[in-house]
């Protein structure tokens, strides 16, 4: 073989810059499933509290970001908490996890979010990020009522068995995975669209 053929390499797939991490152990406490609903409500008004200034925040990263081509980090860290939290309020809710999240939304919890970096992006893509996103915003929106009616199956499911069928915490980690994937889209944490995939 002359130095001018190429030799074929085997690429691993890049991960997503934003990816979930699921460590549950599907047991499920039938008490506080039956309560859920009731147990979730601080989290839900943190969560609504924390994401107006997130409004904020996003708002500043795309002015920010339009001009300089990337997310200052410490927006970027801002956001990327509250998305995380996010997730695990919503993974609390649907039954994808059992442990009550901290208000910190830090990492750790059994179904969690891994963000990367800040990265330099296209400004061109962070200027018309809300019209790229609308395909990805629809799927968001179908998902939702997915995840949503399956949460409301694994409810029934874990105040009877005690545990999480498998296939049932799959669905939501999907839905959870794409969530957190498109809020870091339209939120400027990547211009890496919301992938259908794990990878």
């Amino acid at each position: 073989m002359s130095d001018q053929e190429a030799v074929p390499v085997a690429v691993a797939p890049v991960q997503h810059p934003i990816h979930l991490v699921v460590t549950d152990d599907l047991d499920r406490s039938r008490l506080t499933v039956f309560f859920r609903l009731l147990l979730v409500i601080p989290h839900l008004i943190w969560l609504s509290l924390w994401g107006i200034a997130v409004g904020f925040c996003v708002l500043a990263a795309w002015l920010i970001g339009i001009f300089a081509g990337r997310v200052p980090q410490g927006l970027h860290g801002f956001i990327s908490g509250y998305v995380r939290y996010e997730t695990h309020v919503y993974a609390y809710f649907s039954i994808a996890a059992d442990p009550y999240p901290s208000f910190s939304g830090n990492a750790g919890y059994p179904v969690d979010v891994v963000i990367a970096p800040a990265v330099p992006q296209s400004r061109l893509t962070i200027l018309f990020r809300m019209i790229i996103g609308i395909p990805a915003y629809i799927v968001l929106y179908f998902l939702g009522y997915v995840g949503q009616m399956v949460a409301f199956l694994a409810w029934f499911y874990a105040v009877f068995a005690g545990k999480l069928h498998p296939a049932l915490r799959d669905v939501l980690a999907y839905w959870l995975r794409y969530n957190a994937q498109a809020c870091g889209y339209f939120f400027l944490l990547t211009q890496r669209y919301p992938s259908f995939s794990d990878e």
